[in-house]
């Protein structure tokens, strides 16, 4: 049996290793481990050093039920709108993997998972803005002078895009209506303009107005 000879590794031009196979550099494994974990540990220091993450994980807690520090799939479209975001219930079924509908109901999710989901959300190019639901509420404003009928609306978050039930329409309108039964939606800001309602900021607009 010949005894086994140590080969002594070809070198690049900057004195690391090549793989003998294929003739590329690479890094030794010990040296990627430890950039990776460095890299990881810099992330997480970074997000849990946030301000924002802070708020975010305080906002999250809000919606524990159970006291395990997660919430169930089916809350995490509400989370994100408490936060200021629009998305749709698809982008935010998509963001979880698109689950069934029980998953949706049964599954929970830590706030270190439910993090970067959010932060899809938000960086999302193409989100709606509320100058776009003001464009949108324009196509039923047909006097021109910012407003738009109550009934009218009821019937167009009804029946187009995700629909709302009665129940979420009747929450969204309430005091919204002058004595004409008209909704002020541009304009100075006041108790029946929708710039000061935050019930509106969860609509969402690509699938409703689009």
């Amino acid at each position: 049996i010949q005894p086994m000879k140590y080969v002594q590794p070809s070198l690049n031009a900057y004195g690391t290793p090549r793989h003998s196979e294929d003739n590329k550099p690479f890094l030794p494994l010990s040296l990627s481990l430890s950039l990776s974990l460095s890299l990881s540990l810099s992330l997480s220091l970074s997000l849990s050093l946030s301000p924002l993450t802070t708020d975010y994980k305080e906002a999250f807690g809000l919606f524990d039920r159970v006291g395990d520090s997660k919430v169930a799939y089916n809350q995490v479209a509400d989370i994100m709108r408490a936060l200021g975001q629009n998305p749709t219930n698809k982008e935010v079924r998509k963001v979880l993997g698109n689950p069934s509908d029980e998953d949706m109901a049964g599954k929970r999710l830590e706030f270190e998972a439910f993090l970067p989901m959010l932060q899809h959300i938000v960086n999302d190019p193409n989100k709606g803005t509320f100058d776009d639901y003001v464009e949108g509420l324009r196509v039923f404003d047909k006097e021109g002078n910012g407003t738009v009928m109550g009934a009218e609306l009821r019937i167009v978050l009804g029946t187009l895009g995700e629909k709302m039930t009665e129940a979420e329409i009747d929450a969204l309108m309430q005091g919204q209506e002058d004595e004409n039964g008209s909704i002020n939606f541009e304009g100075k800001p006041s108790s029946l303009s929708l710039r000061s309602h935050p019930k509106w900021y969860p609509i969402p607009y690509r699938e409703t107005f689009s």
